[in-house]
């Protein structure tokens, strides 16, 4: 019988022999792994501030991730211009260690827009792009619509692609068929599902196990239970503040050893809810605070969270022993 990590690397070998065979394209990149989606300082007067993104990325070096997420939902990208947008990206790539990989927000509503957005995220030295599903006309955007998106933007893109799915914020899933469809593409690598539907994120994986396409959790409360189903790592908000606690989360999954992966994950389920669906970015920047990085103050309209939801976001850390 082989051990785990032979098994591992056989898994390994043929999804690359899958690749050539049905796709003629080299090697892929390999997103396995955490990444933080980082959140973005401003001033007092919502202006960038570059001098606490620099000291986040000094700290966040430190930590065993596989790279960052930059303007992804909890960078605030939708607030931000074109060009800081493009900005915070090419001062995350040249303070960030070269073995990390730095994947870019690049996705905009019109596919025209994420064309050219895709092209300066790769000038700017992103070494993949994240593009969110455009969602204004929602009611539209069926998979025949999303499919062309996607396509279009894959095609031009002078680096690997990942799909991003974030029903929560855009009101709409990629549907199933669409993703089989994409993943046929030699230009894109993966997904990002934040959606929390583990028997989607099971089926995502098994519809595209012929090809070199990876999956990755979009949030910490599940991320145990993505690993389970082939999942190859996470972009997690939590990893913000909790990134030691992630990495090793992942560690223990990938080893097998489930029931202390468990015992960890129990203990991220609260204070990841908080962070995300509950009280969201505002929440995410306080407790970046409280664990000695750079959080502060949304751009508006995002306003900061009330004492009480400061005292109960204490509490869901403070109680599985974080704080």
């Amino acid at each position: 019988m082989l051990g785990a990590g032979a098994a591992r690397g056989l898994r390994a070998v043929s999804r690359g022999v899958h690749r050539t065979a049905s796709r003629g394209a080299g090697p892929r990149l390999d997103l396995s792994g955490i990444y933080p989606p980082i959140a973005t300082p401003f001033t007092e007067q919502e202006d960038l501030d570059y001098r606490k993104l620099e000291e986040n990325l000094q700290k966040y070096a430190q930590i065993p991730f596989k790279g960052l997420v930059v303007q992804g939902s909890n960078g605030e990208y939708p607030y931000l211009t074109e060009e800081e947008r493009v900005e915070v990206v090419r001062r995350v790539r040249l303070s960030l260690p070269r073995d990390k990989l730095v994947m870019a927000g690049s996705g905009c509503e019109s596919t025209r827009d994420t064309v050219r957005m895709t092209e300066r995220m790769a000038g700017a030295g992103a070494d993949a792009v994240l593009v969110v599903t455009p969602c204004f006309y929602k009611g539209k955007m069926d998979s025949r619509a999303l499919t062309h998106h996607f396509t279009q933007v894959a095609d031009s893109s002078p680096v690997p692609v990942v799909l991003y799915s974030v029903p929560a914020n855009t009101g709409l899933e990629l549907p199933m068929d669409a993703i089989c469809r994409l993943a046929q593409h030699p230009n894109i690598v993966g997904l990002k599902d934040s959606g929390g539907d583990i028997t989607r994120i099971g089926l995502a994986v098994h519809k595209t196990r012929a090809l070199d396409f990876q999956v990755l959790a979009g949030s910490a409360g599940f991320l145990m239970a993505a690993y389970s189903v082939g999942a190859v790592g996470g972009v997690c908000a939590l990893a913000n503040v909790l990134g030691g606690p992630l990495c090793e989360l992942e560690r223990l999954c990938v080893e097998g050893r489930w029931e202390e992966a468990r015992d960890l994950q129990w203990r991220l389920i609260e204070p990841n809810a908080a962070v995300t669906r509950r009280l969201g970015v505002p929440a995410l920047k306080q407790a970046m605070e409280w664990f000695g990085f750079h959080g502060g103050a949304c751009r508006s309209p995002l306003q900061p969270i009330t004492e009480s939801e400061a005292q109960q976001l204490r509490q869901d850390f403070s109680s599985n022993g974080w704080l």
